[in-house]
């Protein structure tokens, strides 16, 4: 009794050390230059049983389980925070690439693995559909805070959000191929058609639901609401999986629809799951480098097998896709340059190529490792320098716009009212202009201004500066009108 106590402290302590190193490694990633989930991954590898041998981990089902689960919460924290005015006009370009433009990806990388790393057909294309999308939870990671304009990360956001479906049908479908099971191709892209439609509209039901419930429901404390919204998170997720559909676009979809209306307690929702969302991103890339072996990774063969299919993977099976993709619609070629270079490869591929080596496919392993190469030099090539290709193509924003996560929502008991907090900038209309102008809307008072970290009582003649802080009592029934008012932007 005594020594397993022991070894659940020993546990326990472990796991604070390894939270406690990962948060703090988020720190240097930008002065390092590099992606925080390779650093994640980079810990696990090092505790793991090919470096200090603190932690043993091999069980490939547990590994895809808390990959999935861990999917789940960063494809809803990523679609809430996701503007549909935005990627409304990019819808159909984003579909187009997380479509037919993994298809094309698939077919070109399946090409290289059969040819240069001298596998079979089928297991070649296998590689290929399991690198074939984008990672949400990488490009989330990547683009959060930066000032990239909307057009190209709508663009990204969106198609890294829906291109799951293609790439998990299509892995399940060759190994099927493979498993000798029994497969028809009529049955096979019925499937698919049936996994993208009956995920999409779980999405959008069970995302209305959430909505509703969210704004009418009256629960005791704020802190419920956020584990209300996850709920619905994972209700989008196993009932889309429980008819055999996309559970990962449902949730993105659900998320999405709870994030575009109006929502109760939006600020604590949201502060929730950023950072719920960062402990499963820790989560999931420290457990897959304990899953991963490093003497079997860098090997010759696999790190040359590596190099070649992401080289070809980042430098023409992904522009090829986005050329041949969007050449139908308005980009210009810089913009698809930068989409081309910006299609990140993350934990869904890794979590993906775990599904051969439970079916027990032949070449799973090494499948596995290559994958894992490819992600890594992904993550550290593409990811560390999205900011700087964005730049040379003048695709970062002039403007900056306030998210709607800078709104913060304060509960005022049962009141029918809350608290606004909202930043100005140079480029609100309300910039420069006296509070007896402002024309807010009835039952909208500004109760205080933080300018310069002092507080200003507010009266009729004093003027909104750029930077300054409004906190705002206002009736819940007119805080859309409000917010519209706020955010209007000057014209040029």
């Amino acid at each position: 009794m005594i020594q397993e106590i022991l070894e659940s402290n020993q546990f326990l302590f472990l796991i604070a050390l390894l939270l406690i190193v990962s948060v703090v490694v988020t720190k240097f990633s930008s002065r390092l230059g590099v992606p925080s989930l390779v650093l994640f991954i980079a810990v696990g590898m090092i505790v793991g049983s090919d470096g200090l041998q603190l932690v043993y981990f091999n069980n490939a089902e547990v590994a895809q389980l808390i990959g999935v689960m861990a999917l789940v919460v960063i494809l809803f924290e990523g679609g809430m925070q996701t503007e549909w005015r935005e990627i409304r006009p990019v819808a159909a370009p984003s579909v187009m690439l997380a479509t037919v433009g993994v298809l094309i990806t698939t077919a070109i990388v399946a090409v290289t693995a059969k040819y240069i790393i001298d596998l079979p057909w089928l297991e070649a294309f296998l590689l290929g559909s399991i690198v074939g999308s984008t990672d949400a939870a990488a490009v989330f990671a990547v683009l959060k805070g930066k000032n990239i304009k909307d057009k190209v990360s709508s663009t990204l956001e969106a198609e890294s959000g829906t291109n799951d479906p293609m790439a998990v049908f299509l892995t399940v479908t060759f190994i099927q191929l493979l498993s000798l099971e029994e497969s028809n191709i009529w049955t096979a892209v019925g499937s698919f058609f049936w996994q993208m439609g009956a995920g999409l509209l779980t999405g959008i039901i069970i995302g209305y639901v959430a909505s509703l419930s969210l704004n009418k429901i009256n629960l005791d404390s704020s802190g419920l609401y956020p584990l209300f919204a996850l709920g619905f998170a994972f209700l989008a997720y196993s009932t889309s999986s429980l008819i055999e559909s996309s559970g990962l676009l449902a949730v993105y979809v659900s998320a999405v629809v709870i994030g575009h209306g109006e929502l109760a307690y939006r600020y604590s929702i949201l502060r929730f799951h950023e950072g719920f969302g960062w402990m499963a991103q820790i989560l999931m890339f420290v457990l897959l480098g304990l899953f991963v072996s490093p003497s079997e990774v860098f090997t010759g063969s696999v790190m040359w097998s590596g190099v070649l299919t992401a080289f070809v993977l980042i430098f023409i099976a992904r522009p090829a896709a986005v050329f041949s993709m969007l050449g139908f619609f308005r980009f210009s070629t810089k913009e698809m340059l930068f989409l081309s270079w910006a299609g990140l490869r993350g934990a869904v591929p890794i979590v993906l190529a775990i599904f051969p080596m439970l079916a027990g496919i032949g070449h799973s392993q090494t499948i596995f490792n290559i994958v894992f190469f490819i992600v890594l030099i992904s993550a550290l090539l593409q990811g560390s320098t999205i900011m700087q290709v964005a730049e040379k193509f003048k695709l970062v924003s002039e403007r900056r716009i306030n998210p709607i996560h800078s709104l913060e929502v304060i509960s005022m008991g049962k009141a029918n009212v809350e608290m606004l907090e909202f930043e100005v900038t140079d480029q609100n209309q309300i910039a420069g202009e006296t509070l007896e102008d402002l024309s807010l809307p009835d039952r909208a008072l500004i109760n205080a201004i933080i300018r310069d970290g002092d507080m200003i009582t507010p009266y009729g003649q004093t003027t909104i500066m750029p930077g300054d802080t409004l906190y705002i009592l206002v009736a819940r029934k007119v805080k859309k009108q409000l917010k519209k008012r706020l955010q209007a932007l000057k014209e040029n």
